[in-house]
């Protein structure tokens, strides 16, 4: 669904937009949202910060179109607008592109034309939507920011997405490339990144193929973070994936010596906080997840052996009847006070 902001002050026009676009609005494509000035509709973009676009006339009192146009900036960078002019006003059609519109239509208005601008416009504003959500997701802003890029990003995009803090039910993959370690004290430094970047780009590759997103390489494991619908499966799927294609990989000469890539894998599901953790002081942030599942789903990946999927009986009983699994036991986990049981997930 886009939401629309529409604003005019013509008392007629909700009635005449609503009556046009009623069956976009039954079938739940458009929501319009209504003011008849500039500085009201400020205070709608406040109420609502999941605006898409903005349809607004130019000529209106208490505050015109292009002031309007000058405000949106700083209270919501990612909305873009749509504006109405009388034909022929050139000049201030000319304003109000030089101020950042979108695009224009002319008055009297045409519903089709002012549809086909609309639809144009929306996957203008939902392509930018979904490039800051595949920034966050795939972590590129782990990086040290400083105080410009800082006041850069800040308002609302910055407040209400990339440093969003939440609760959610997800689940969390730790999957760590076994005899690593030991391989890296045998060759030479740039064989050594040239091979675990080749076995990462295969595990990733899986992970990306459901879903998935990496939330952090470390050392030679990843961690990797699946949300939405079946999640869990979806985790599951990659790790039998990812340990698929390893096996079907032959053994990797490395000129002294030869390796064969295995992994250990610990999947968990359940709630955890996602947001921004790092350091003010130095200006670094990593948007991840934290929390008792995370921690359980990396403890569970150091009891996994090589080869093997390893999960907690509780996540057990929810994929049971979607995966084989075979019990192993009660293992002793770091910072558990009991004993927790094991299963690995098979073929």
């Amino acid at each position: 669904m886009a939401k629309i902001l529409v604003v005019d002050d013509e008392a007629d026009l909700e009635l005449l937009v609503k009556q046009k676009f009623r069956r976009k609005i039954r079938e739940n494509i458009y929501e319009f949202v209504f003011a008849q000035n500039g500085e009201e509709a400020l205070e709608k973009v406040k109420e609502h910060p999941d605006l898409d676009i903005i349809l607004s006339d130019i000529n209106m009192p208490v505050m015109d179109g292009l002031t309007l146009l000058s405000r949106l900036p700083e209270a919501n960078p990612m909305l873009k607008a749509v504006m109405v002019s009388a034909y022929g006003d050139m000049q201030n059609i000319r304003t109000a592109m030089n101020r950042g519109a979108f695009d224009f239509v002319c008055k009297p208005v045409d519903f089709e034309d002012l549809d086909l601008t609309m639809e144009k416009t929306i996957v203008h504003v939902k392509q930018l939507q979904e490039t800051i959500q595949a920034i966050k997701e795939n972590n590129i802003l782990k990086m040290y920011v400083d105080e410009n890029v800082l006041n850069f990003m800040n308002h609302k995009e910055f407040e209400t997405s990339l440093l969003k803090n939440e609760v959610l039910e997800a689940s969390v993959m730790f999957v760590d490339v076994c005899g690593f370690t030991t391989l890296t004290e045998q060759i030479p430094a740039n064989t050594v990144v040239n091979l675990l970047n080749g076995l990462f780009d295969k595990i990733v590759k899986e992970i990306i193929a459901q879903g998935g997103h990496v939330d952090k390489f470390m050392g030679d494991a990843v961690m990797a973070v699946f949300r939405g619908n079946y999640h869990l499966d979806r985790a599951i799927d990659a790790a039998l994936s990812i340990k698929d294609v390893l096996s079907k990989s032959g053994e990797i000469d490395t000129g002294t010596k030869k390796y064969k890539a295995e992994i250990s894998i610990g999947i968990n599901s359940g709630e955890m906080v996602s947001g921004n953790i790092g350091s003010e002081t130095i200006k670094r942030l990593d948007y991840t997840v934290i929390g008792d599942s995370v921690n359980l789903a990396q403890r569970l990946q150091t009891v996994a052996q090589a080869g093997q999927i390893i999960i907690s009986e509780e996540v057990y009983q929810i994929a049971k009847e979607s995966f084989s699994c075979e019990k192993i036991g009660e293992v002793k986990l770091k910072n558990k006070s009991h004993p927790v049981v094991i299963y690995q997930v098979l073929e």
